[in-house]
């Protein structure tokens, strides 16, 4: 993120309360996703990649009465999650990592834990975004989405959020069964290799479009010192099928 994007951000961050208490547990909001819940208004959010719950806590802001189920497989993040949701009966974190399968596999932990994946960091990630390269690994608990949410849970405007460090496409398979009843899937993509193996953006547009979602708009770019893209979030809209 540019150092203005960070100084803005802290500044929003300080301007509500709830922000306010979650920074202090360790968790930042991601308000920069202010913009696109604000226009969505979701009634359900699957957040896939939770972290600390920066995520979930924009969606709290502006979409007070969603529901939120959240996954995440490490623990220190998990726990600090666990903390900025307690008592927020309609957010509910499940601890493993969205795949096609269900299972056990090693992750590849940051040493920025934002940044770890399921697939390994390359040497370009750290250089791009240094303190990133692996630390260790850990073995996670693996599941399709199936295993925790329902045809039932995804009534109303029902949004996907992936943001999983180049592991995207496992897991929009491992969502495969319940993309059809998603309104808007919002996932973060990249242009160059970050993790060894990852789709790219071209490739996770391709793969929706075959399912019948298209590209809605493009959020939070990130650029390298000579202006080249590297990722962004990108919001797809379900097509109404005949």
């Amino acid at each position: 993120m540019h150092p203005i994007a960070k100084i803005r951000k802290v500044a929003r961050i300080f301007t509500h309360a709830s922000y306010r208490r979650a920074l202090r547990r360790g968790a930042a909001a991601g308000v920069e996703h202010e913009a696109m819940l604000n226009a969505l208004a979701p009634d359900i959010v699957v957040d896939i990649g939770s972290n600390r719950g920066q995520f979930a806590l924009a969606v709290r802001r502006c979409a007070p009465s969603a529901r939120i189920i959240s996954f995440e497989p490490l623990e220190e993040p998990a726990e600090i999650f666990n903390q900025v949701f307690s008592g927020d009966g309609r957010v509910v974190l499940h601890p493993v990592a969205v795949a096609p399968d269900g299972g056990h596999k090693a992750i590849h932990i940051s040493g920025r834990d934002d940044s770890s994946s399921l697939l390994p960091i390359t040497e370009l990630q750290n250089k791009l975004f240094p303190g990133t390269a692996e630390a260790t690994t850990r073995i996670i608990t693996t599941a399709p989405l199936d295993q925790y949410v329902t045809a039932a849970d995804l009534r109303g405007t029902a949004l996907l959020k992936i943001d999983v460090q180049g592991f995207e496409m496992s897991v929009l398979r491992g969502c495969e069964s319940l993309l059809p009843l998603f309104s808007h899937i919002y996932v973060e993509c990249s242009f160059v290799e970050l993790y060894a193996g990852q789709a790219f953006a071209a490739d996770i547009i391709a793969y929706l479009a075959i399912r019948h979602f298209t590209l809605a708009g493009v959020f939070n770019p990130a650029y390298d010192s000579h202006g080249a893209a590297i990722q962004a979030d990108f919001l797809f809209a379900r097509e109404k099928v005949a």
